[in-house]
């Protein structure tokens, strides 16, 4: 299966100045690009802090909320699920239905547990002009990966889209 990870950064490699930042700071081309690349995955996994700062399920895409807590919604079949399961045990479930490529969208925690389980085949990341100087890692107590560079792509007039392969 597919997996491909999504990430909006600054130049600092930073997703965010705390964990209660909305993702306003990207630029309108990077969003229309997750948008596009989301929808045609079909499937995106994200954790419930990001799902909070989003406030609702992203239309025409199953939303599949990793969480160790009581969610706060309740599932809509096809929409919006919960779960507690491994990344590995995620990406098992969605390839029993027939998902055939998912997107995870976020945040810190998400990203590293599917980088650490070697689940990620692809990355995009959107870096952003502009610095943090602190604030939320892109990823946390992830062992070293080795990456392919695929393309570089300028995202409007001051972002830059770099699409990797997972070796």
């Amino acid at each position: 299966m597919k997996i491909t990870l999504i990430v909006a950064m600054s130049v600092d490699g930073r997703i965010a100045t705390d964990r209660e930042q909305l993702a306003d700071w990207t630029s309108a081309e990077d969003k229309q690009f997750f948008v596009m690349k989301t929808k045609e995955a079909g499937v995106v996994i994200m954790g419930r802090r990001t799902f909070q700062t989003i406030g609702e399920p992203l239309p025409e895409r199953l939303n599949i909320i990793m969480t160790h807590q009581e969610p706060p919604f309740d599932d809509i079949a096809g929409v919006l699920e919960s779960t507690s399961q491994t990344p590995a045990a995620v990406v098992k479930s969605l390839e029993d239905r027939g998902y055939k490529q998912a997107c995870v969208v976020g945040g810190r925690e998400i990203y590293s547990a599917f980088l650490a389980a070697h689940l990620v085949t692809d990355m995009f990341v959107t870096v952003e002009p502009l610095m943090f100087g602190s604030g939320v890692p892109f990823i946390e107590g992830v062992p070293g990966q080795r990456l392919q560079l695929i393309s570089t792509e300028r995202l409007g007039l001051q972002s830059v889209l770099l699409h990797y392969v997972v070796l």
